[in-house]
């Protein structure tokens, strides 16, 4: 048997570049290895005093062969480490170096193929036993990167002690025991251009408190829902055919907690408080505002860089899951706010992550996103393309989300978004369309509804860009539902004018129903009409105090009797007066006086009629749904039917946008007989003046408005009439 010295067990060069700390193969060369017909170990521990290996045969010691460096022979068994510290402490400790890889040859396959749609299983940090041993496995694809470590609370933050084995495909990974939950790391990379950066982890599943920005090892196995009633039967609630209307969430500023300094609500805290209040208010989805871990307060969520981490600010990922599981309990779906298409510039996060423009283009024309100075994904790379469709799966497999509200979804699709001549580059056609954004979309899209059964989709998309909610084998983008922005522009615009100049803008109302069957439409009144100086919903409103009041509780009526499903933000419900501030608290105090509580009743009623009025929902997307009955410019009145599905009694939507009362006011109807007045929204119940029509009317006259019959109703100013017909 060859004798081989333990100072010659390891070349000039790879002892070098381990002190050094730029080895890119250190289980090459670090671990157990056969060295002159005999198992040696080599360990790099810096500042010890002393390194021995405890075997089968006793303690063996490994001599010191250069800087933090020691060698030795081991036997053939296994063997721990124990170090001694100048001081003359000693611990012991498992070598990460004599464990074998966790990822196999079909994860790296699929991650190199970029179809791997479990690529959190993969990649991240797992707490695991491997080899018999307990402790943490952390994998993070750097392709470009001379040399990856992982750095934590438990090795002192120190590059040296333990860089990760090249995987392939461009991925690195290490097993380290006794690293556990709570653990706090980032990944130290030497990047392609020689330089240190310290990153956190891309599908890191827990993160620090911002401003801290490591993240954190979360076990996220083992929850136990409750909610299997709820996810067997969710597909009827996402159905084009049912009532869907959302109550729009930020977590952070629904409300606080004054006797614990002001704080927000927690995750479990919210999983009574707010599911409750979303129940009692007859909503039937929650949409939160992002809740991926994002650093900076005042971009709401919307500039993540824990794409798989639920931010921490309210609780850990467990805690997440009891409110999406009580939501479920309660009958309610949660959809989240995703955000996919740009990411900020922040040092720890995605840019330049391996010192190369991996997640982003490089050329700012196409990578910079002007308006928020954030960057863009490259979704013709597979691998990112890959880490988001993988993202959105996380999402609804892990956390039972029943939807992804996908943000701004325009400025993902045209290449030319916000961009002035010379500041973008075209297709490979010389077109504005973003070919390599729309695949994605559509993949994701394909992707989502395969693997979670009965979710939806909704996208946040500004432009008339066509067939957004038609299926991708047709041609579309694979959406359930898009944002209707255009009717909600319109509307607003209107209903902000003095009424008596509302005569000139008529077509404003109705001009959305030109369209309102092109998509399967959300009408959105979301957190983006509320702020930034656009006031409240109340302060949009022309008038005097009552007639605010009135105008909002009329709009709000004319949504609910519209064609196509409801969203509304926070506050919006109860008329809030102030706009939305984003780090205090809903006023709470304004939603108990008369006039506001009476808006907020309104809403609950409203959500209970549309629910329980098949005419009001059931054909929500279809033209056959909806039909005019008369509009009048001069006098500000609408009136139209809505048609349920065969049987189903029809409903009659009158309203009266001006401050003049209309008794008297004939309308033909489709059939005759009595109308029950099943909503009125200048009820005294709602603040209203309480003028009306006794609870119905006798539909006892000839035909009219192309109808076979006709009636005479009161229309009370400034508000909207609902009107059931009899079974």
């Amino acid at each position: 048997m060859e004798h081989v010295t333990n100072t010659a067990m390891i070349g000039a060069e790879d002892l070098a570049l381990l002190l050094d700390a730029r080895h890119d193969r250190p289980f090459d060369v670090l671990g157990p290895h056969e060295r002159g017909g005999r198992i040696c170990v080599a360990a790099l521990v810096p500042d010890v005093a002393a390194l021995v290996a405890l075997t089968d045969k006793g303690e063996m010691p490994l001599e010191r062969i250069g800087g933090d460096l020691f060698a030795g022979p081991v036997g053939s068994g296994a063997y721990r480490l124990k170090a001694r510290s100048g001081g003359g402490i000693e611990w012991e400790f498992d070598d990460p170096y004599r464990f074998g890889p966790v990822l196999g040859e079909t994860d790296l396959y699929l991650i190199g193929e970029g179809t791997h749609r479990r690529l959190w299983q993969a990649l991240g940090a797992h707490v695991m036993t491997h080899e018999g041993v307990r402790g943490t496995h952390f994998a993070v694809w750097a392709p470009n990167a001379r040399r990856v470590s992982v750095v934590g609370d438990f090795n002192r933050w120190d590059g040296r002690r333990h860089p990760m084995r090249r995987a392939g495909n461009g991925l690195w990974e290490i097993f380290l025991p006794d690293v556990a939950e709570g653990a706090l790391y980032k990944y130290e990379i030497l990047d392609a251009n020689d330089a240190l950066q310290l990153k956190a982890d891309p599908v890191g599943f827990g993160s620090q408190h911002p401003p801290e920005q490591a993240s954190v090892v979360r076990d996220i196995s083992g929850y136990g829902w409750h909610d299997e009633a709820w996810m067997k039967d969710r597909a009827k609630a996402h159905d084009r055919h049912a009532p869907i209307s959302v109550y729009e969430v930020h977590l952070g500023s629904w409300r606080k907690r004054w006797d614990d300094g002001g704080r927000p609500l927690s995750y479990k805290e919210m999983a009574r408080d707010l599911v409750g209040y979303a129940k009692d208010m007859g909503f039937t989805h929650l949409e939160l505002l992002p809740v991926s871990e994002f650093p900076f307060d005042g971009s709401w969520g919307y500039q993540p860089v824990g794409l798989y981490a639920p931010t921490i600010r309210f609780g850990p990922p467990h805690e997440f899951r009891d409110l999406v599981d009580a939501a479920h309990e309660a009958g309610l779906g949660v959809l989240l706010d995703w955000v996919p298409g740009h990411f900020p510039t922040d040092a720890h996060g995605l840019a330049h992550f391996d010192g190369t423009a991996l997640y982003e283009h490089a050329d700012p024309r196409e990578g910079f996103h002007q308006d928020w100075n954030t960057l863009i994904y490259n979704y013709g790379r597979t691998e990112v393309q890959n880490y988001l469709i993988a993202n959105a799966i996380y999402w609804l497999r892990e956390y039972h989300i029943d939807g992804l509200r996908v943000d701004a979804v325009a400025s993902m699709l045209y290449r030319d978004y916000s961009r002035k001549e010379g500041e973008w580059i075209p297709n490979k056609d010389g077109g504005r369309e973003n070919y390599e954004a729309i695949a994605f979309l559509q993949n994701m899209n394909i992707a989502a509804y395969a693997e979670a059964e009965g979710i939806m989709t909704v996208a946040e998309e500004s432009t008339s860009y066509p067939q957004v909610s038609s299926p991708v084998d047709a041609g579309g983008l694979g959406f359930g539902y898009k944002w209707n922005m255009g009717w909600m522009n319109d509307t607003l615009r209107y209903m902000q004018r003095d009424p008596v100049h509302r005569q000139h803008h008529h077509d404003l109302m109705s001009f959305g129903l030109m369209y309102a069957f092109s998509e399967n439409f959300i009408l959105p009144i979301s957190h983006d009409e509320v702020v930034h100086g656009k006031g409240s919903m109340l302060g949009k409103m022309p008038g005097d105090e009552w007639q605010k009041f009135a105008n909002l509780r009329a709009y709000y009526g004319f949504m609910w009797g519209h064609p196509g499903k409801k969203l509304l933000f926070m506050g919006c419900e109860f008329a809030q007066p102030e706009e939305w501030n984003h780090n205090a608290e809903l006023n709470w105090h304004a939603a108990e006086q008369p006039p506001h509580k009476g808006v907020q009743t309104l809403v609950r009623d409203l959500n209970w009629l549309y629910a329980h009025t098949p005419a009001l929902h059931r054909r929500d997307c279809e033209a056959e749904g909806f039909q005019w009955i008369s509009t009048d410019p001069e006098q500000s009145t609408y009136a139209w039917i809505r048609w349920g599905e065969e049987g189903d009694p029809p409903a009659i939507v009158i309203c009266n946008f001006t401050p003049v009362p209309r008794e008297n006011f004939r309308i033909g109807v489709p059939r005759e007989g009595y109308w029950a007045e099943a909503l009125n929204t200048d009820a005294v119940i709602y603040g209203g003046s309480g003028m009306g029509n006794l609870g119905g009317a006798e539909a006892d006259g000839g035909p009219q408005d192309g109808q076979p019959a006709s009636m005479a109703v009161t229309l009370p100013p400034l508000a909207v009439v609902i009107f059931t017909a009899s079974e």
